[in-house]
């Protein structure tokens, strides 16, 4: 398979046009040096000049020269590979909203359903090395399934999922977090009802936290399904705030449509309302991407979408670096060779 090439600054490549002038000129010294040859009075000199395994020894320094600056050359054009590259996400995490407001069933043969097998779907579409977690929100946020590469572990865990009461989104997002980032002491203490409102304990000393920009950890991901709107638990945007300054990504995924169609919870109109600002705001905050999905074909899809671009990343890579020490490589042989076969740099 070819690699697409371009260059940063294609106007210097005219310069490579200077080689084959570079060779008739070599050339051109050969046959000065040739005829001078001929003036010796001494045939001995001629017949070492002319010695076997000499003449392709003469060229081989001349050879590497030539080598060495027509790679200079390109690299000062600064070329760009674009190969398929396997993707960075070593980890992701489903955040999966388990409201009672999944029962709609609007998206058949429910809500609940139809992001059981997207979900499932998903997971079947990424590479088998990457790590996969399942975080359930309601009125809190939990671990269903720590991140694993065990595809049958994580089957089962989305098979398990349960419906409760309340859209705890913005815990469900920092649970996730903490799952992709173990190592980032990020409290958990908070994530009940009216974790907003409650005092803080006193903070301990923790190692220095030092943010990132936003999107920057391409070795991670947050996946956000919900239908609804947060009603309870950490503000989405003080969560989306916590994944942005870690560069974790976010990329949402709203179900169903704003009007939430014949449900046994009617009552609960303002809850199952999709929240399409909020969710365009958590992504936009963390770089990341939203989707909206109104059948359960179109959910299928996002997360067949979704999967594929965590396979394969398309990124530019520059040749100028490798080029100039290829040069620097060709350029000490064609010396060393001189000094060992001619015992001169020339």
């Amino acid at each position: 398979m070819t690699m697409p090439l371009h260059f940063l600054w294609p106007q210097l490549l005219w310069l490579l046009g200077t080689i084959p002038l570079m060779v008739l000129a070599y050339l051109g010294l050969l046959r000065r040096r040739r005829r001078q040859v001929l003036r010796y009075a001494s045939l001995a000199i001629v017949k070492q000049a002319m010695a076997p395994g000499l003449p392709w020894r003469r060229h081989m320094p001349p050879a590497l020269l030539l080598a060495a600056i027509a790679l200079l050359l390109l690299a000062a054009a600064r070329p760009q590979a674009v190969p398929p590259l396997p993707t960075e996400q070593a980890s992701v995490v489903l955040a999966l909203d388990v409201s009672f407001s999944m029962q709609a069933d609007d998206i058949q043969p429910s809500r609940m359903e139809a992001a059981r097998e997207a979900a499932k779907a998903f997971v079947r579409r990424l590479p088998t090395d990457v790590r996969v977690g399942i975080v359930s929100f309601a009125g809190t946020a939990q671990v269903v399934q720590p991140p694993t590469r065990d595809r049958e572990d994580l089957m089962a865990a989305i098979d398990r999922l349960h419906m409760q009461y309340g859209t705890a989104m913005g815990s469900g997002i920092v649970v996730a977090l903490s799952e992709l980032l173990p190592g980032a002491a990020i409290d958990l203490g908070d994530m009940t009802y009216g974790a907003l409102e409650r005092p803080r304990p006193a903070a301990q000393p923790k190692k220095a936290f030092v943010p990132v920009p936003a999107g920057s950890d391409r070795s991670t991901a947050i996946v956000l399904l919900t239908d609804g709107r947060s009603t309870v638990g950490m503000d989405p945007m003080q969560a989306a705030a916590l994944a942005a300054q870690r560069g974790v990504r976010i990329h949402a995924v709203g179900l169903g449509t704003v009007d939430a169609g014949s449900t046994d919870y009617d009552s609960w109109g303002t809850a199952m309302q999709l929240d399409e600002p909020m969710l365009k705001a958590v992504t936009a905050a963390t770089r990341g991407d939203y989707y909206q999905a109104s059948s359960a074909q179109s959910l299928v899809q996002v997360y067949e979408r979704l999967g594929s671009r965590m396979q394969v990343e398309v990124r530019a890579t520059e040749l100028a670096g490798p080029l100039a020490l290829g040069a620097m490589l060709l350029l000490a042989c064609a010396a060393g060779l001189s000094l060992w076969w001619f015992q001169r740099v020339a």
